[in-house]
């Protein structure tokens, strides 16, 4: 599936849930307008399941979905084992896996060919993990997932988009703009006066 199919499912079925996500996806929820109620775990590369689960555990009383990439995920995958270990009935977990890293830009290429995702996670303790490749079947299952008791985590098979930036001699690789390592701060005061969180 393309990355927009995977996050529009997203964007358009979360409701009121809680949306953390990282590099490629959060770009993509920038392209579909995605508003209110959402962090992004930049430059906090890896941290986005730990993010997550702090906030699940904060407010159970609301949904979290987290939507992973599968570099930043293999960042930190202890990630996955505290995650099972504390066991947040309101979190969906999602990873993108498209292969590489940096997507868009230089597509780094993730040394994820023989990593299982799935496998990972249900030996962790989530309660259910599942493998989705088709965008019409991710649709159809969104909802049911989203309501069902968790931690329940979802792998997403997601083409790369093209890269922007080729690798090789000479190449130079697009400068990150300064807002990517401020919106963390930004949206984490922006969620804090949304869930009326004092500190």
């Amino acid at each position: 599936m393309k990355m927009n199919e995977a996050c529009e499912v997203v964007a358009q079925g979360r409701g009121d849930a809680i949306l953390v996500s990282t590099m490629g996806a959060m770009n993509m929820f920038d392209m579909l307008g995605t508003e209110g109620g959402r962090i992004s775990s930049v430059p906090l590369m890896g941290g986005a399941a730990g993010l997550g689960l702090g906030l699940a555990l904060a407010r159970p009383d609301r949904r979290v979905v987290v939507v992973d990439g599968d570099a930043s995920l293999l960042m930190e995958l202890g990630g996955l084992v505290t995650v099972g270990s504390l066991q947040p009935t309101n979190l969906l977990h999602v990873v993108v896996r498209n292969g590489t890293q940096f997507s868009g830009l230089a597509n780094l290429q993730a040394p994820v060919d023989r990593c299982d995702f799935v496998g990972h996670a249900l030996a962790a303790g989530y309660v259910r993990a599942v493998r989705f490749g088709v965008a019409s079947e991710w649709a159809n299952a969104f909802p049911s997932l989203l309501a069902a008791a968790g931690p329940i985590f979802v792998e997403l098979d997601v083409d790369p988009p093209p890269p922007r930036v080729v690798p090789g001699a000479g190449a130079v690789q697009q400068e990150i703009p300064d807002r990517q390592f401020e919106r963390m701060g930004l949206e984490a005061q922006a969620l804090r006066a949304l869930l009326a969180i004092e500190v």
